[in-house]
């Protein structure tokens, strides 16, 4: 690894919004065929540093050189003219055009005044199998997995520019499979020279894929590291800026069996299913326990808690809540029978982006009310002053639009909406996703807090280790289909779940 000449170099970056200081005073260093992380919690100024860099917002202060030549970018496409490209989470292609319109947008071939599309194909597919794909470059994107458009979201990179490739948080939607499958292609790159800065809150993708860490806290650079020096526990001491016995000193109050059996039945599903999204399948959740759910991306444990919340009917088995039998037709009857729900699509079905912190937090106890019965306004503010202090909610303005919150905090806020209704089981889909660990750690506190208050919690998370650190009982899902359930004690390991997950093979 060539330490002398950056590919790129950024000094004293420095971004104010109003009554916002984003970034003040950070350096950031990238060499060529390296791979290196930006770690911080929600709202640590990553995703501003990103944005500044491929001209979404210009500086304040500061200066970005591109070997050793100051450069100034003041809009995406300069970057890519000065050669960075950026590949987000949410891919941004047009599912609707095929792969080679999406790879060759914007900067298509012409000859003789028209499109040469045989070229085009041509060049996909050579560039597809740079990265040792070998696709239809004709049928759309939409007809492929997620893993596999992003690999042509990073060919559309290649083609567009070659020196310094972002991907901001690429995993964050794929399984183990092509976690690993995207790894090659990143390793492939690095060996080429290319620089690739690596987003993502998965401590292990880190370990394994990276090679320098740049640590932001509070939009302030804590300190450059090399991956191999930088013990995991000092990282996580750095981004929060807590010791790590801190955050390390609760452990989960599993429910035992006895226990169990002395509290009463919370919610009983006997043979629930619905035809094509998940098989008929048992569960019996008791009062205060917590469940988890563990299962590969696509296994169904999302089409299971819809089942469980009215979101989606089920046209087989029975349902019965506190012993009485029920069939919901609804969210609303959820609701009503103290059943809250918070999805793993934060932004399609949780926030409303141009709504304020307090007018999202109040929308499930304001639609259980009554939309002609309002809640007044001091209620209102009681409300989230409560939430925005029990969940650390930042910046604690409740007339603040949500939309400008970190992802960690929009989370909260969402979690905050389903606790004011005070339900008897709560279940969370994925609320630690895309959120760093210090609003993690809050997130699995304020679990089994609530545990122990008496309220269940039905918990999906495709991190394995913190279900085993939250969870009383373990159901795991496989092909749609709840396989097993393995009771939680000090013995379970990730690989316990993972046998299972893989169906009983090591």
């Amino acid at each position: 690894m060539n330490q002398q000449t950056p590919t790129l170099e950024m000094t004293g970056i420095t971004k104010e919004f109003p009554g916002v200081k984003a970034l003040s005073n950070v350096h950031f260093r990238l060499f060529p065929g390296e791979v290196h992380a930006i770690m911080g919690e929600n709202g640590a100024g990553k995703s501003t540093l990103i944005k500044v860099l491929t001209g979404v917002y210009s500086c304040d202060e500061g200066s970005v050189t591109m070997d050793n030549q100051q450069i100034i970018i003041t809009n995406p496409l300069e970057a890519q003219e000065h050669g960075i490209s950026t590949v987000y989470q949410e891919v941004n292609l047009c599912a609707n055009l095929s792969v080679v319109e999406n790879i060759f947008i914007g900067r298509e071939i012409m000859k003789n005044g028209r499109i040469h599309w045989k070229e085009m194909n041509r060049r996909a597919e050579e560039l597809l199998a740079r990265l040792n794909l070998k696709l239809d470059v004709s049928k759309t994107l939409s007809s492929y997995s997620v893993a596999i458009q992003q690999m042509i979201a990073i060919v559309r990179a290649l083609n567009v520019s070659a020196k310094v490739l972002i991907l901001d948080e690429p995993t964050s939607s794929l399984d183990l499979n092509e976690v690993n499958q995207l790894f090659k292609v990143i390793r492939k790159l690095k060996s080429e020279g290319m620089a690739i800065v690596f987003v993502s809150h998965f401590l292990d993708q880190i370990y394994e894929i990276t090679d320098r860490i740049t640590v932001l806290r509070n939009g302030e650079w804590i300190g450059e590291y090399m991956t191999k020096e930088l013990p995991r526990l000092e990282l996580v001491s750095k981004m929060i800026g807590k010791e790590i016995s801190e955050l390390g000193s609760f452990s989960s109050t599993k429910t035992d069996t006895l226990k169990r059996e002395e509290n009463e039945s919370i919610l009983e599903a006997k043979q629930l299913s619905k035809k094509g999204n998940i098989a008929p399948f048992d569960l019996t959740m008791h009062k205060g326990e917590i469940i988890g759910l563990a299962g590969l991306l696509g296994s169904g444990r999302s089409e299971l808690a819809r089942l469980l919340f009215g979101a989606d009917k089920a046209d087989g088995g029975e349902l019965y809540v506190k012993g009485r039998k029920i069939q919901l037709q609804s969210p609303k009857q959820a609701i009503a029978n103290g059943i809250a729900f918070s999805s793993e699509n934060r932004k399609t079905e949780g926030i409303i982006a141009d709504l304020t912190i307090r007018e999202n937090m109040i929308l499930a106890i304001q639609g259980i009310h009554g939309w002609f019965h309002y809640i007044p306004r001091k209620r209102q503010d009681e409300i989230v002053e409560e939430y925005i202090k029990l969940l650390n909610i930042n910046p604690p303005n409740p007339d603040q639009l949500i939309k400008n919150l970190s992802g960690g905090n929009q989370q909260k806020v969402l979690l905050a909406r389903w606790l004011v209704t005070n339900p008897e089981l709560l279940i969370l889909d994925e609320p630690t996703r895309g959120i760093d660990i210090g609003a993690k750690t809050e997130i699995q506190k304020l679990m089994l807090s609530l545990s122990e208050k008496g309220m269940s919690i039905l918990f999906i998370s495709s991190e394995l280790e913190e279900v085993i650190r939250t969870c009383s009982r373990i159901a795991v899902l496989r092909d749609h289909e709840k396989v097993t359930e393995i009771e939680n004690n000090q013995h379970i390991t990730h690989q316990d779940i993972m046998k299972e997950i893989a169906g009983g093979m090591g």
